[in-house]
């Protein structure tokens, strides 16, 4: 195998950008991330014709190993093996995975590969004993052909990905879903779309664009007894991306994987807050009484995203944690309990989540909590409204929608809120397109009417929302899942975060209390 070197340059839209370091947390529109970018990659949205199907698309399963380094051998001969026997097509995409007869952790995975970019990590609810059983059947992770339930994914590298500064249309859609098939479920496009892509992007947010998908070069699989570990090649030569490209890329990222994984120690070091600056302020915020908050947090030491991301994972149950980082960018981390929707085939699933409490201190207190939250005219409100919109916008595209349970308690470990699921049935597998449109934003993050609430945003919040309340999650064959980028935070290796949160302002709000709830809301990072 041909030496490669450990920092290679990878192209934007055919435009070079080099691994420097970077000068001052958030400052510049030059931020340059202290990471390896690990491969060259094309980017899938500039295909002239979406509508062309590639050469092929396949799935190849290797036989079963005990560990990660047998997985990473099996791999890497297989892949001398391809480029010796090109396939004959002149596009395609090649997911090659190997199972692994033990279960590792796929965060403890992806922490070991600390170093490369792009990464993500996508982790589906908790399924733990006396789990909602409406959660069970909504839960996208829950499919694997190979017969176990697939738990939390992280990846490196990009085989494919797509990226453009336009909001995300139905082509980008199509560029997306040209790269996927029923037929390999686990060929997926992972990533995030922007809360309101007509706003300008701030320097923070650039490497993220209006949107930014990955098929992910390596790729380590969670399932509920074992593991995977598999890497995926891409190619279209009309893309100006060969498979020579293709592989000679593979190879590069391979070269800096590292076999050995160890058990996260989900514990964040003991570290002080230098500075904690809101925007908007105490005085603003009870001025203008807007929606959401973003918190500028200083620390004393570096801070671990990896292992912040773990500790999340404690906090996590009923809610998906999700990683999202571009090459030259921040990592958008975050713990959300909502999902916008999961499409299985033709069926549909959404949630309304809304009004928010603290959990108590007892049974008891916990349960007059919940009554109050129950019983609460102003919650009451915020909840109808959002569940009454999500019903509308999928009965536009389905025959009918089932309502199931109309009013429970979701129950986080330290918020509890309303809740409710919908379901329903696509008249076509096309109109997921029009699901994610229209569903995003829901009013819980946004408010109503839509586009007049989406315009006061804009006027009166002082910063960029960015990815924050914005789709978040994957593209699959037959299946996709998207929640909502809410909990969330922007971590660049270095001395601090950016922590978003929100709230729903309706007649009857009081700002202390809606700040009281920001406060709730952003506890889970502060800890």
């Amino acid at each position: 195998m041909a030496t490669v070197a450990h920092c290679i340059a990878r192209f934007t839209d055919q435009e070079p950008i080099k691994c420097i370091p970077s000068s001052h947390y958030l400052s510049s529109r030059q931020l340059i991330q202290r990471f390896q970018v690990c491969s060259s990659s094309m980017n899938g949205c500039q295909s002239h014709d979406p509508c062309v199907p590639l050469g092929t698309i396949q799935t190849r399963t290797l036989p079963a190993v005990l560990t990660p380094a047998l997985a990473m051998d099996t791999l890497n001969s297989t892949i001398s093996e391809l480029m010796s026997e090109p396939p004959p097509f002149t596009s395609g995409i090649i997911r090659l995975q190997v199972p692994i007869q033990q279960q590792i952790e796929a965060i403890d995975w992806l922490h070991a590969q600390d170093q490369l970019l792009p990464r993500c990590f996508f982790s589906g609810r908790s399924r733990k004993s006396g789990f909602n059983l409406y959660l069970d059947s909504t839960n996208g992770n829950s499919y694997d052909p190979v017969g176990h339930d697939l738990i939390s994914v992280a990846g490196v590298g990009a085989a494919v990905f797509f990226r453009h500064f336009h909001p995300f249309s139905f082509d980008d859609w199509r560029s997306i879903k040209r790269f996927l098939s029923k037929k390999c479920p686990l060929i997926r496009a992972y990533g995030a779309i922007r809360f309101d892509a007509e706003a300008e992007i701030s320097s923070e947010w650039e490497g993220f664009g209006s949107f930014y998908f990955i098929v992910p070069q390596v790729e380590f699989n969670e399932l509920e007894e074992s593991s995977m570990l598999a890497t995926t090649i891409a190619w279209d030569n009309g893309l100006l991306w060969t498979w020579e490209s293709a592989i000679d890329a593979l190879q590069a990222t391979m070269c800096q994987i590292t076999p050995f994984v160890l058990k996260l120690r989900r514990k964040v070091p003991k570290t002080f807050i230098l500075s904690n600056n809101n925007v908007p302020n105490k005085a603003y915020w009870d001025l203008a009484v807007v929606l959401a908050r973003r918190s500028r947090v200083l620390t004393t030491s570096d801070i671990d995203l990896i292992t912040w991301l773990g500790c999340l994972q404690i906090e996590g149950d009923n809610a998906y944690q999700f990683c999202l980082q571009p090459p030259n960018s921040p990592a958008f981390i975050g713990n959300t309990p909502e999902q916008l929707f999961h499409r299985k085939q033709l069926s549909i699933f959404s949630e309304a989540l809304a009004g928010t409490r603290a959990r108590g201190g007892s049974n008891a207190v916990d349960l007059q909590i919940e009554h109050d939250l129950l019983s609460s005219p102003k919650d009451h409100l915020e909840f109808t409204i959002v569940q009454d919109t999500i019903r509308q916008k999928l009965e536009a595209v389905c025959d009918s929608v089932i309502v199931e349970p109309k009013k429970a308690i979701r129950k986080l470990p330290r918020i509890q809120h309303l809740y409710a699921r919908l379901k329903g049935v696509l008249r076509s597998e096309d109109d997921e397109f029009d699901v994610l449109s229209s569903l995003h934003p829901s009013p819980a993050v946004c408010g109503f009417p839509t586009e007049e609430a989406r315009f006061l945003i804009a006027e009166t919040e002082m910063f960029d929302r960015g990815m924050f309340a914005g789709p978040v999650g994957w593209f699959g064959g037959g299946e996709t899942e998207f929640s909502v980028g809410i909990r969330s935070a922007l971590v660049e290796k270095g001395l601090g975060a950016l922590i978003y949160a929100g709230t729903g302002i309706v007649k009857g709000s009081n700002s202390s209390l809606e700040w009281e709830e920001l406060e709730l809301k952003t506890s889970q990072f502060i800890a």
